[in-house]
């Protein structure tokens, strides 16, 4: 079978699900009962979040049209509440499917990036701080509690 016919399983060790079941700590920005917002700790940009499902989907062909409308949901509030921590417009709203496409967590997730594609650095190159984390986490998630 090819590398592209290959049907990947979902697995329940992913760093994403070890998020979910507490096994692993991340600096949050929004829960609800179908997502979770928190910082990437390998960033592109400053300001750089990831959503993910509560459901347990690799791609967006697995995901319940439920989870999928409130993936897009948490984006729009992440979006809005980066905008104003970051005075900026651009966000990169960028989401992966599959090896081939560059995804190397095989969870659900967007990446939604206070950046513009002429200053978006690779990813998973640099550990961002946890302290500057934790304070753009609070900031976020702050303007989105308002």
């Amino acid at each position: 079978m090819s590398q592209a016919n290959q049907q990947i399983t979902y697995d329940d060790n992913n760093i994403f699900a070890k998020m979910l079941n507490g096994d692993i700590p991340y600096h949050k920005v929004y829960e609800d009962d179908k997502t979770l917002a928190f910082m990437d700790i390998m960033p592109q940009a400053e300001g750089h979040v990831l959503v993910i499902t509560k459901q347990k989907a690799i791609d967006l062909g697995d995901l319940e049209p439920e989870y999928a409308a409130a993936v897009l949901m948490t984006a729009k509030k992440i979006m809005q509440a980066q905008r104003q921590v970051f005075e900026r417009e651009g966000i990169i709203q960028m989401q992966l499917n599959g090896a081939q496409s560059g995804q190397t967590v095989f969870h659900y997730h967007v990446h939604l990036i206070p950046s513009s594609i002429h200053e978006l650095g690779r990813h998973a190159v640099t550990q961002a701080d946890h302290e500057v984390l934790a304070d753009t986490a609070r900031k976020l998630a702050a303007v989105i509690a308002a």
